[in-house]
């Protein structure tokens, strides 16, 4: 990206070179040319590279081991939590049915799974619950990714192999 003004047109004041900024020069056509260095903004993110990274492992395992497709959602879910995670659940598509969403809500201190109807066979409400307390159990202590990690575990445990 260059900006830059015309310095030999009639009446304009000749530029010292000398007078210029680093990465600025005085073009043949008298036109002062500067390089900037691009900053991209980078989007917070209350999770390192390191822990993202074991998250999108456990996620995987998840979904290969099972055959169940195992999703993350972290966010604020409005005053109806469980409203807001079916919603999100059903926003899946036709894989809804074979789908896992854990939907956290830190702030809002709220914990809901979501199953598809093949996958509430596998993972029934019971495993859910266990699954749920063993992650906020961690929570608790300040182990986000911890917590998601052991619920995922837990619940591709309960789920078993995949049966096809």
């Amino acid at each position: 990206m260059a900006t830059g003004e015309m310095t030999h047109s009639p009446g304009a004041v000749r530029i010292d070179e000398a007078d210029l900024e680093p990465g600025a020069v005085v073009t043949a056509s008298g036109r002062v040319s500067q390089a900037k260095m691009h900053e991209f903004d980078t989007p917070s993110s209350p999770f390192s590279p390191m822990q993202l990274a074991r998250l999108d492992e456990a996620l995987t395992l998840s979904s290969r081991e099972t055959g169940l497709d195992f999703s993350v959602y972290l966010g604020e879910l409005g005053e109806d939590s469980r409203q807001a995670a079916e919603a999100l659940h059903s926003s899946i598509g036709p894989a809804a049915t074979r789908a896992v969403l854990i939907a956290v809500s830190p702030g809002e201190r709220v914990v809901e799974v979501v199953t598809g109807e093949d996958a509430h066979y596998r993972v029934p409400d019971r495993a859910a619950k266990l699954a749920v307390m063993s992650m906020v159990a961690s929570f608790k202590e300040g182990d986000l990714i911890g917590g998601l990690v052991s619920g995922l575990r837990m619940m591709t445990d309960q789920a078993g192999p995949n049966p096809a």
